[in-house]
């Protein structure tokens, strides 16, 4: 009896160990203001040990919190971070920013910030591995293209980089989307990189498909994750194409599913899997 009653008392803290996640707000200097950011610590998160960290960024027009308060499974990241004993970072970043420097707006420095400012305080703040081989980074849509564009351009940061329904190719020629939205994201992009912008090969090195040579030389391990309806597939498949065509390894997956919150939901526990493979801990 004695036992089962010790039992019972322990029970309890079982129960209730879960992952703690803070909002914070962290200051750019390249761009002279504040952005939040939410951090997501496993219960295991003690002083004792230090973590892998994992960055998962939102899409165009998302926010910091939206993987938190948008997907269908209520604590998702939570549970990501208790699972595989993870940090994971969701940066808020501006609408339709696509995560790079623009040439032309002081206001969008955002590849800037991720990695030299956010990164920089995400280690100094908690308990971090701080070196690319404990480090990761996806994202859904405009987040993927972040993933993957951010992960090319700076090899020594991650050792891992996913995308779920990514803007593989910010030409929006290629989406399925109605022309008046298609016209609308031309011209914010134009705004951010001028006028000027080309589209056709060799792409812009400000869109993911230009970055190819980049990862082949990179080595960073690679998933690309798609729904077979989603309305940026043919950017996925061009990604695909070009990666096979130089020779990079990569994981590619079409499954069924649109651009949706469900289709993220269910995809955020498989790219946390593949993730896992691949930091050291």
């Amino acid at each position: 009896m004695r036992k089962f009653l010790i039992l019972l008392c322990l029970l309890p803290c079982f129960a209730f160990a879960q992952a703690k996640v803070d909002t914070i707000e962290v200051h750019s200097k390249v761009m002279d203001k504040m952005l939040k950011a939410a951090v997501t610590t496993p219960s295991t998160y003690d002083g004792s040990s230090r973590f892998p960290t994992l960055y998962l960024l939102h899409g165009g027009s998302g926010a910091f919190s939206d993987w938190h308060q948008k997907v269908t499974e209520p604590g998702l990241v939570n549970r990501m971070a208790e699972q595989y004993n993870v940090i994971i970072v969701t940066p808020g970043v501006g609408p339709s920013s696509y995560y790079f420097d623009s040439p032309i707006m002081d206001s969008v420095q955002y590849e800037t910030y991720i990695t030299a400012e956010l990164i920089p305080h995400i280690d100094k703040t908690y308990l971090t591995l701080a070196k690319k081989e404990s480090r990761a980074i996806t994202g859904l849509s405009m987040g993927g293209h972040g993933a993957i564009m951010l992960s090319a351009k700076h090899p020594e940061l991650f050792i891992a980089a996913t995308s779920m329904s990514g803007v593989m190719n910010i030409d929006t020629r290629l989406w399925k989307v109605p022309a008046e939205f298609s016209k609308l994201r031309e011209g914010q992009q134009k705004e951010m990189l001028g006028q000027d912008l080309s589209y056709d090969s060799p792409f812009s090195t400000y869109t993911a498909v230009g970055l190819v040579d980049k990862m082949k030389a990179n080595g960073i391990a690679l998933l690309i994750d798609t729904g077979v309806d989603d309305f940026l597939l043919e950017t996925n498949r061009q990604m695909h194409q070009l990666l096979l065509e130089n020779g990079t390894p990569h994981d590619y997956t079409e499954r069924p599913g649109a651009h949706t919150w469900e289709y993220w939901t269910d995809a955020l526990p498989f790219h946390l899997l593949f993730v896992d493979k691949h930091l050291v801990r």
